[in-house]
């Protein structure tokens, strides 16, 4: 788990690992130059809890340095993520684990999720669809994600010159070396809220302008999820617009409309996305069993 800034979360993320079905693990805390208090609640949890291991980097690495650093101190084969603003189901790592065993040519396991917002109030249901679809996108969110130590020692790890997108970019680069799998079961609560690293990045991408439109668009939609499963409007309307090589085509569109009704009526558009998720999940369930892992296909 690397951490900057983390709370008022981090606690609750910490105990969720702890209180875990499967026990005999190491659990690996780097923080990250924290200015708000973060490192001495993981001191005091580790004064409770002997399998947590505390390291405190000098200076500030950021999100991919900081995430190699962690796995560099583990010292087990077999290594799961752990976000530090986000909740794991107590059975997580036992069933995950219990994947990875089963099949030596997985390299990676994640699981399908729910999204809780700040007061971990569950507001975006879990979705099937995304086990059934090809996509770019990984199925699952990164803190879930379960991985043989080799695997990634084998592709370098993070690549820390990019600024987004680190999870799709490691996971894509795992996959050539084994199956990348995600258990359809929700065993991990996404934490959406104002804080959190995706509005950080997405802004910062943003600013750089450094992408081509599906590049911006991606990342405005990023920024606009976030806030509105926050509880917010989107608030990306006028950066849509204001796209310099905006192209009409079904990404903007969708881009377009969704910063629209947001901006007028979040709360409906929450509400009927929602309608939407749990529509297509039931119908995603109709052909995927809950046991077995499904492995994420590209386009």
């Amino acid at each position: 788990m690397p951490v900057h800034n983390a709370l008022p979360f981090l606690a609750q993320s910490i105990e969720s690992i702890l209180n875990q079905t499967f026990e005999d693990f190491e659990f690996v805390i780097l923080d990250d130059c924290s200015d708000d208090g973060s490192v001495d609640v993981i001191h005091e949890w580790a004064k409770r809890d002997p399998r947590i291991k505390v390291f405190e980097g000098e200076k500030c690495l950021g999100l991919t340095g900081s995430s190699n650093v962690a796995v560099s101190k583990s010292k087990a084969e077999i290594v799961a993520r752990m976000d530090a603003d986000d909740i794991s189901h107590p059975d997580r790592l036992r069933r995950q684990l219990r994947v990875l065993e089963d099949d030596v040519n997985i390299a990676v396991v994640g699981s399908l999720s729910i999204g809780i917002d700040a007061t971990g109030r569950q507001v975006r249901p879990r979705d099937r669809w995304r086990l059934v679809r090809r996509s770019v996108f990984v199925p699952f969110p990164h803190g879930s994600a379960m991985f043989r130590r080799s695997a990634f020692d084998a592709i370098g790890g993070y690549r820390e010159c990019r600024f987004s997108g680190e999870d799709q970019d490691l996971f894509l680069r795992m996959k050539q070396l084994g199956s990348v799998v995600t258990l359809p079961a929700a065993l991990y609560s996404y934490r959406y809220h104002t804080q959190n690293a995706t509005i950080n990045n997405g802004s910062f991408l943003l600013r750089q302008q450094r992408s081509q439109n599906g590049d911006q668009l991606a990342a405005l939609y990023m920024l606009g999820a976030m806030r509105l499963w926050a509880g917010h409007k989107p608030m990306i309307l006028r950066n849509v617009i204001s796209t310099s090589s905006l192209k009409l085509n079904q990404q903007s569109i969708v881009t377009l409309l969704s910063a629209s009704w947001g901006s007028a009526h979040p709360g409906s558009l929450r509400a009927a996305l929602r309608f939407f998720i749990r529509s297509r999940d039931f119908l995603a369930g109709l052909q995927v069993k809950e046991e077995k892992p499904y492995e994420w296909r590209l386009r």
